[in-house]
C-alpha cells in the first residue's frame, strides 16, 4: 500500500464561538466560519482523515512531496520526516498541522486493521475519568464574570457528573486582568459551592510574575487545589523550578512550550514541574505524545494530557502510566458541549453519569462523519 494523495476539504457551518484579541475562545454572535479535513489517500482505495487541517499551501508543497509514494504504515518514518522539515518551514509547519497529517495516518491504520487506534497503541482501558474545563472568564452577564459565576458553573458541572473542574481565569483584553487576587476571589467561591469532595485545578494568566505566580499558589494550597498550570512564561524554565521547589501544590508544565518530547525531557531533569503535560497538538500528534508519555513513565513522573478529541483520548487509554484525567471542554454556561459539530453524527467524548469518558470503538480515531453535510456545505 502507497501514499498516492493528500487533499484538504474545506466547509462552511456556523459558528457562536469568537475569539478576543489574544486567541481566546468565548460564546458571541452566531457567524460564518470554516471548517477543514484532512484525507490521507492510498492506491489500495484506504483512507485516512483528520480534521483541522487548515494550511492547505503547507500541505500540498511541504507535506505532500514527503508522503506520496510512502507506505502509509511506516508512521515513525514519516513524523521524523516530517519534524526535520520543520527546521525552514517554523512558520508555516506547525507541530499542529504536523499532528493532524500523524492523527489522519494513524486513523488509516485504524480503518484498515479494523480496530479503534488505543488497542493499535496498545490498549490499558476504555474509559477515563473527565474534569470539566472551563473557558477563559469573560464579561458576559451569567457568563464566567464573577467568582459567583464559577461558582454556579461548578456546581452545575458537579450535577452533571464531573469528578473534577478547572478554571480558566480572566486573561487580557477582559477589563481588571490579570489580577491574582480576583484569580483567588473565583477559586475561593468554587471550592465553598462544590465542597471537598470536588477536585479542583486552575490554569490562570500565563505571565505573572515569581511573586503573583507563588500568591496564588500558597492560596490554592489553603484551598486543597490538586494543580497548578502555566502561571509564568514557561520559557523562563528556573522560575518553574524555584516555584515548584516552593509549593506543596502540584506544577503541571510544561503546556504550550514548544520543543515537543525534548523539552519536557529537560523539565523533569530539571525538576521544573510535578506533573508533565502534553497534547497531539502540542508536540506534533500521536506518535510523540507516546514517546512522552514512555519518558514521563521512564522517570515516574504523571504526565496529564493537554486538552480533548479523539487523538488525545485514544492516547489516554494506551497509557499504562496513566494520565488521571480527559479535560472536557472548553465548557461555558452559553454553550451545549453535548451537541455533536455538524459535521459530525456523534460527540468524540461522550460522557457517563459517574464523570467517565469512553473512548470510540470504531475504527481508526472514531470519527463518525457526517459526509452529507461535509458535502453539501462545501466551501468555493
Amino acid at each position: 500500500m502507497k501514499i498516492v494523495d493528500l487533499t484538504v476539504r474545506q466547509f462552511n457551518y456556523k459558528s457562536q464561538m469568537v475569539r478576543d484579541s489574544e486567541g481566546h475562545a468565548h460564546p458571541g454572535p452566531e457567524h460564518d466560519a470554516t471548517g477543514s479535513l484532512l484525507t490521507v489517500h492510498t492506491d489500495e482505495g484506504a483512507e485516512g482523515y483528520c480534521f483541522g487541517a487548515g494550511g492547505h499551501d503547507v500541505i500540498q508543497h511541504v507535506v505532500r512531496p514527503a508522503l506520496v509514494g510512502e507506505d502509509p504504515f511506516y508512521r515513525e518514518l514519516l513524523w521524523q520526516r516530517l519534524r526535520e522539515r520543520q527546521r525552514l518551514h517554523l512558520g508555516t509547519l506547525s507541530d499542529r498541522l504536523v499532528g493532524t497529517v500523524d492523527m489522519a495516518l494513524w486513523d488509516l491504520a485504524g480503518r484498515v486493521h479494523n480496530q479503534p487506534v488505543y488497542k493499535l497503541l496498545g490498549a490499558f482501558r476504555d474509559k477515563v475519568p473527565a474534569y470539566a474545563s472551563t473557558m477563559c472568564g469573560d464579561d458576559l452577564p451569567n457568563g464566567l464574570d464573577t467568582p459567583e459565576a464559577y461558582a454556579e458553573f461548578a456546581l452545575a458541572c458537579k450535577r452533571r457528573g464531573y469528578p473534577a473542574f478547572k478554571l480558566h481565569t480572566w486573561q487580557p483584553p477582559i477589563a481588571g486582568a490579570p489580577s491574582a487576587k480576583r484569580d483567588v476571589a473565583a477559586c475561593r467561591a468554587v471550592r465553598e459551592a462544590v465542597g471537598e469532595d470536588m477536585v479542583l485545578m486552575l490554569d490562570p494568566f500565563h505571565y505573572y510574575s515569581r511573586e503573583e505566580a507563588l500568591y496564588l499558589g500558597k492560596e490554592l494550597e489553603k484551598l486543597n487545589y490538586y494543580w497548578m498550570e502555566e502561571p509564568m512564561d514557561e520559557h523562563s524554565i528556573s522560575s518553574y523550578v524555584w516555584l515548584t521547589e516552593q509549593l506543596a501544590l502540584s506544577m503541571v508544565g510544561p503546556e504550550t512550550a514548544e520543543g515537543k518530547m525534548y523539552t519536557r525531557a529537560e523539565w523533569i531533569v530539571r525538576g521544573a514541574s510535578d506533573i508533565s503535560r502534553g497534547g497531539v497538538g502540542d508536540v506534533g500528534g500521536i506518535t510523540p505524545l507516546m514517546k512522552t508519555a514512555h519518558l514521563c513513565e521512564s522517570h515516574g513522573v504523571r504526565m496529564e494530557v493537554h486538552g480533548g478529541g479523539a487523538g488525545n483520548l485514544h492516547v489516554l487509554c494506551a497509557m499504562g502510566f496513566p494520565g488521571e484525567y480527559y479535560e472536557r471542554g472548553l465548557l461555558h454556561p452559553f454553550v451545549d458541549y453535548e451537541r455533536p459539530e455538524p459535521w459530525l453524527n456523534a460527540c468524540v467524548d461522550p460522557m457517563d453519569d459517574q464523570g467517565y469518558v469512553h473512548v470510540s470503538q470504531l475504527p481508526g480515531l472514531g470519527w463518525d462523519i457526517n459526509w452529507e453535510y461535509i458535502e453539501g456545505n462545501a466551501k468555493g
